[in-house]
């Protein structure tokens, strides 16, 4: 089994090997010139985002500067905005539902370590999927740990850190992030 197919299956796999690093190295290319784009450039950030993602759906917006491992496991189902300053560490895959919304630098991370700085000095990693569901907001600054769901409809307060999955429906906030209410509760007013 090669390392990018242990990444691939979420187990122990080698982030240091040469195989790996190359499509790193790809896939930063990519992202090099779609930050060099300009706000006049969409057709041309689309193609870039099409070449450099698993799936790019249509009206798929990403603010530049923006940051990925690999692309390839990153797949927008349809209309999201992005603001800058996202990074997407996507050794495993992450999925964005429709009408997503995802602050200024957000951080979603996929890629952990063992506890064992050895096995951590080595280049071992593991790689564990994010699911943001379809019209969630993820406010500014927050960070999404790898094996995460965060249900359809709920909303991320700014600078949480998810580490458990959030269920649809709800506004969570927090380091840790929890749940605090439903979103029904307070629907239509202008803040949590």
């Amino acid at each position: 089994m090669t390392e990018q197919e242990k990444m691939q299956a979420g187990r122990l796999y080698n982030a240091l090997d040469p195989e790996i690093r190359k499509l790193q190295w790809g896939a930063k290319a990519l992202i090099q010139e779609y930050n060099q784009t300009g706000p006049d450039e969409g057709e041309k950030r689309q193609a870039i985002l099409k070449s450099l993602l698993g799936t790019a759906g249509p009206r798929a917006l990403i603010e530049p500067d923006f940051r990925c491992d690999f692309g390839f496991n990153i797949h927008i189902l349809g209309r999201a905005i992005i603001h800058f300053n996202c990074v997407m560490l996507d050794s495993a895959p992450i999925t964005i539902g429709v009408d997503a919304f995802i602050g200024p630098g957000c951080c979603l991370a996929c890629t952990t370590y063992p506890v064992s700085a050895a096995a951590r000095n080595a280049g071992l990693a593991y790689a564990r999927p994010i699911t943001i569901g379809e019209s969630v907001w993820i406010g500014a600054g927050c960070t999404v740990l790898g094996g995460i769901t965060i249900g359809a409809g709920s909303v991320i307060g700014a600078g949480s850190v998810v580490v458990s999955d959030i269920p649809e429906g709800v506004v969570a906030a927090g380091n840790p992030c929890r749940v605090l209410r439903l979103v029904a509760d307070r629907e239509g007013l202008p803040c949590l």
